[in-house]
């Protein structure tokens, strides 16, 4: 009993994964439409902080998703990093494109090499009074050179995408060419701004300086005290609503927690069939299920597992539950239900943005896939390991159960297949079965499995016929 309690346990938490996701209520959009109003009502305020990196990614994509789904109108990143991975920063840059409202950074304090061009992609610029941006050459991890032909490559990639972002915003195209080469002399009218020889950084003062006939500002759209201060300025005092990302320290463990997501899905598979052969309900079932519940918050956390991927994977445990309560030996429920876990974890890792739906290609679908094999592997592996250690070894000993019913154990394993009880004969339920556990004969006990439903301990038991060498049995009424 305790353990169908535990796995029903482990269908409830599915459901409570899935109010876990729940985004918050979408905001009312002002009645008149966008372009002519004046005024935004919602803003999302984004902390882009520390090295660019995954972590900065799986927020920055979070929040652009809730962002669409409730149609918010702004979305500020309050930045202060020193620059990180290309490939990172490339993505981020994208993601920003998909947003169709106002885009802005807030340099707090620094946008340096990675945070220059991520500033870029956005619309509007602002400073803090300490802001600075730029020194944006391209380097490797440790800090070393890059080799020249890889180096132009890569800049050569980066100024194109910035071209193609900055279009029609002033002087920005050029200022963060300035940043990126060393050998670009960066020049308005007479005036040199950056000589050759050296990159471009610039101060919040030297971002807003004004150049050119109209004047207009280097890079900066105003410089403030605040972020509150910023929108106060930009769209009127009390009217707007914030949403602050601030992690929690559950979403900052779940965070990191992303990097190992595949290995965590197969070791928390791995640990549930440790469960399953084995009698009453442990560490194993409790490891499993949070490993299990893990994987799916820190896919959460990253911008990735969905509502409906819960919710399916919640579904799938139903039906495998159904299977092995109400009707063993059948497959219909059991496949179905393993397909729907096997798909529901795939999904769980697609990057999938709203009222896009899925993309189907190679490329979406490649790295989830791996994935997800990476974790089946360990899953697979793992059981076939540990099902070569269970029969008459130590470890079976440890694992199962050693309430005294007499007699044991029997030592042999080759002997005990040839000493199976034959159909008929009755015993004794020394565990539940659920549907698996042991049952006693004579004396000896054996692996069991109950031919319909669960069979609580103590209950006689009479064998109806042999798999392999486990026994299906009924209950004596």
């Amino acid at each position: 009993m305790a353990k169908r309690l535990c796995y029903l346990f482990f269908a409830l938490l599915s459901s409570t994964l899935f109010c876990f996701a729940q985004e918050t209520a979408p905001i009312e959009l002002p009645a008149e439409p966008l372009a002519d109003s004046l005024t935004l009502k919602s803003v999302y305020v984004v902390p882009i902080t520390g090295p660019i990196d995954k972590p900065n990614l799986y927020i920055l994509r979070r929040a652009l998703k809730e962002a669409i789904t409730n149609k918010v109108d702004m979305v500020l990143l309050d930045m202060d990093t020193p620059g990180g991975r290309v490939d990172v920063t490339l993505d981020m840059m994208e993601m920003l494109d998909r947003f169709e409202g106002i885009t802005a950074t807030y340099v707090n304090v620094d946008a340096i090499s990675a945070g220059s061009f991520i500033a870029a992609s956005t619309q509007e610029i602002y400073f803090s009074p300490r802001g600075n941006i730029g020194a944006s050459a391209v380097i490797q991890g440790g800090g070393q050179e890059i080799p020249e032909t890889a180096r132009q490559k890569i800049e050569s990639y980066l100024r194109a995408k910035i071209r193609t972002i900055t279009d029609g915003y002033g002087y920005r195209s050029e200022v963060i060419r300035a940043m990126l080469d060393a050998e670009f002399e960066l020049k308005i009218g007479e005036e040199v701004i950056k000589p050759e020889g050296e990159l471009l950084t610039l101060t919040a003062k030297e971002a807003m300086r004004e150049y050119g006939e109209p004047p207009q500002a280097l890079l900066g759209a105003g410089i403030y005290e605040t972020t509150e201060a910023l929108l106060d300025a930009r769209l009127g005092e009390g009217q707007y609503e914030i949403k602050n990302f601030e992690i929690t320290y559950s979403e900052e463990l779940a965070k990191w927690m992303t990097t190992i997501a595949p290995a965590l899905m197969g070791l928390g598979m791995l640990l549930l069939f440790v469960e399953f052969k084995t009698p009453g309900f442990g560490i194993f079932g409790i490891g499993g299920i949070a490993m299990i519940a893990i994987f799916f918050i820190s896919q959460h956390v990253a911008g990735l597992a969905g509502n409906e991927a819960i919710l399916f994977f919640a579904l799938g445990v139903l039906l495998v539950l159904i299977e092995l309560f109400f009707f063993p030996g059948g497959i219909i429920f059991a496949v179905s239900g393993l397909t729907l876990m096997l798909g529901s974890l795939l999904w769980s890792m697609v990057d999938v943005w709203p009222e896009e739906g899925i993309v189907f290609s190679a490329e979406v679908f490649l790295e989830p896939t791996v994935d997800l094999i990476f974790g089946l592997s360990i899953a697979f592996f793992g059981a076939l390991i540990v099902s070569r250690l269970f029969p008459g070894s130590w470890m079976e000993s440890k694992l199962v159960l050693a309430d005294s019913v007499g007699g044991g154990y029997k030592a042999d394993h080759d002997s005990r297949l040839e000493a199976l009880p034959q159909a008929g004969t009755k015993g004794l339920a020394v565990t539940d079965l659920f549907p698996s556990g042991r049952i006693e004969i004579e004396g000896e006990r054996y692996e069991a499995r109950s031919s319909l439903g669960t069979i609580e301990r103590g209950s006689a038991v009479q064998v109806v016929e042999i798999s392999g060498e486990t026994l299906i049995v009924e209950a004596i009424t």
